[in-house]
């Protein structure tokens, strides 16, 4: 198979999975939003798409490859493809047996993936991006999103004159109870954030940097990373009333944290910095409204004044990594799949010989 149409069809296989896929269950979320049940399924669910879609297309198009981590791929398609079930029976059943389910779920399916992802040994896993490197800046950048995520906060609370509820988050013990189990709940639910990484950041940025440029490549990423969440923004976010709004928030948030990730990326190459970056992204969440709860990002009440305000601070932490050298070279592009897995089996040959 042609290098060229290779690639068009794992795209194909990977928009699929990653992206028909969540409006195909968008039908099942406005289905139980109808009936009241509970929805929370679902965005779990979908965070497992894209590298699914990723590893999917991997196994079809690049089955002869010796450096293929088959035995990861496939138990994580599986796990994906569990959820999908959970997700569906959740609104056609009443029953809670669905989101205990989903929970163990995730939990299990993620300690069996890190037993598979050692199983693949090193050179699997540096052939299709999941080998980790440059550990002391991969920490330093995860800090550093985490300070950003903070001043964020700040600026937020600071302007509409709640700074000193902002400081009493923080002198709160629970707030530090709960981030102290950010580690080692990392380590159990690595799995969803994997699932939007690998897709994300793995697949696709290489391949829309190298069509459209370093730059261009990470905004119109953005884009389509926001875009993507919409039935969650109608049925789960908020209600379809305020969908419009919440769409408009998501992409503004995923535009300028995707350049942030973009350059940590591209700075480390290493997937993991990223991973660790939504998973700091999404579970400060539970700290930063003060009620150490998962239920904060479902049912929000969104107003214009507040993506106005969004695109504000968002734009002024995050768009100024795009002045950054790794932007303004093509050299610095991560390799896509297919390049990365080539060189890797062509190394592989020599070494051989």
């Amino acid at each position: 198979m042609k290098m060229k149409e290779q690639t068009k069809k794992q795209t194909i296989i990977f928009l699929a999975v990653a992206y028909l896929l969540p409006f195909i269950l968008g039908i099942f979320m406005g289905f139980g939003y109808s009936k009241g049940a509970s929805l929370s399924i679902f965005p779990n669910a979908q965070m497992y798409y894209p590298a699914a879609g990723v590893m999917l297309a991997a196994l079809i198009t690049r089955k002869g490859d010796a450096l293929l981590p088959r035995r990861f791929f496939i138990g994580f398609i599986l796990l994906t493809a569990a959820l999908v079930v959970a997700a569906i029976g959740s609104v056609l059943s009443s029953s809670t047996i669905w989101a205990i389910m989903s929970q163990w779920l995730m939990i299990g399916g993620s300690l069996v993936l890190w037993i598979l992802y050692f199983i693949e040994g090193s050179a699997r896993r540096k052939a299709y991006g999941m080998k980790g490197g440059k550990w002391k800046l991969t920490f330093l950048m995860s800090l550093l999103f985490l300070a950003l995520y903070i001043l964020r906060l700040a600026v937020s609370y600071g302007i509409s004159g709640q700074i000193g509820y902002f400081a009493d988050i923080f002198k709160n013990p629970t707030a530090w109870i709960v981030m102290a189990t950010f580690i080692p709940s990392f380590y159990l639910s690595f799995s969803a954030f994997f699932g939007e990484e690998y897709g994300w950041r793995y697949y696709l940025q290489p391949l829309l940097q190298k069509k459209f440029g370093m730059r261009k490549g990470v905004i119109l990423l953005g884009l389509i990373w926001g875009f993507w969440h919409l039935p969650l923004n109608f049925f789960y976010y908020t209600s379809p009333s305020m969908g419009i709004i919440s769409v408009a928030s998501q992409l503004i948030t995923c535009v300028t944290l995707g350049v942030f990730f973009a350059y940590a990326y591209m700075k480390t190459n290493n997937i993991w910095v990223v991973v660790i970056a939504h998973y700091l992204n999404n579970n400060m969440a539970l700290v930063a409204t003060g009620t150490f709860s998962a239920e904060v990002i479902s049912n929000q009440t969104i107003t214009w004044n507040d993506v106005v305000f969004l695109l504000i601070v968002n734009s002024l932490l995050f768009l100024g990594f795009l002045a950054s050298k790794v932007f303004r070279d093509r050299k610095n592009r991560i390799p896509t799949m297919d390049e990365r897995a080539d060189a890797a089996a062509a190394e592989a040959a020599n070494s051989v010989q």
